[in-house]
């Protein structure tokens, strides 16, 4: 009735349409992996990380109950770590019900020596001393009273993979030279072949560790 009607349009430009379709999978602020932290108590917590580690809030999320923190993410140097409370009916358990934990964050901070006394000046259970290492950096482990294992560190030294094993292999035989002594065992005593040597158990390449049993520490 109208006849054809032709209708023109500004081109779109190809490049246009696929910023406006692409998304980050990465949130921004995020790096590919977050720790995620399941705690008895989420907001004290949360007031535990931010005195002794620096940590800032930037959100939470709070149940329909007001007091069941569903998810906070917290910022700690330059990285964000997800935290939440317990929840038994759905099988979310902290490392407080759980009797300990099998893995551990580790953070790299300026001043580890300062937060290294924060976290004990705070109750937290010390498994492996702040001490300076062989690898070129100054490091050691707690644990903090929610049950959660930290390692606090800090790099001290550039070294190549061939320095640190150097060092390691220095060390090796300074422990094993010093366990011949202590047992009264003569070098000479193991000038025997190969195959006939039989070693019982491995010696420790660190000396004596202080080792503490988690659930134990959690109960303290």
């Amino acid at each position: 009735m109208f006849g054809d009607i032709t209708i023109q349009t500004e081109p779109v430009k190809e490049d246009m349409l696929k910023m406006a379709r692409k998304i980050n999978p990465v949130p921004k602020g995020y790096h590919t992996s977050t720790p995620v932290l399941v705690v008895k108590n989420a907001a004290a917590a949360i007031e535990f990380y931010a005195s002794v580690f620096g940590a800032k809030e930037l959100s939470r999320l709070v149940d329909l109950d007001g007091v069941t923190i569903l998810r906070a993410e917290l910022k700690i140097g330059n990285s964000i770590i997800h935290l939440n409370d317990e929840m038994p009916a759905y099988g979310i358990l902290s490392p407080i019900s759980l009797g300990g934990t099998s893995t551990a964050v580790q953070l790299y901070l300026a001043d580890v020596d300062g937060a290294w006394n924060r976290a004990v000046e705070a109750q937290s259970a010390v498994i492996l001393p702040l001490e300076d290492t062989y690898w070129g950096e100054r490091t050691g482990k707690i644990v903090d009273a929610f049950g959660h294992v930290w390692i606090l560190s800090k790099k001290t030294e550039n070294l190549s993979i061939e320095e640190i094993e150097k060092r390691f292999s220095d060390l090796t035989a300074i422990d094993t030279e010093n366990t011949f002594e202590v047992a009264g065992i003569e070098a000479t005593d193991f000038e025997a072949p190969v195959e006939d040597v039989v070693v019982d158990a491995p010696v420790s390449n660190h000396g004596s560790v202080p080792v503490i049993d988690i659930s134990e520490a959690l109960n303290s």
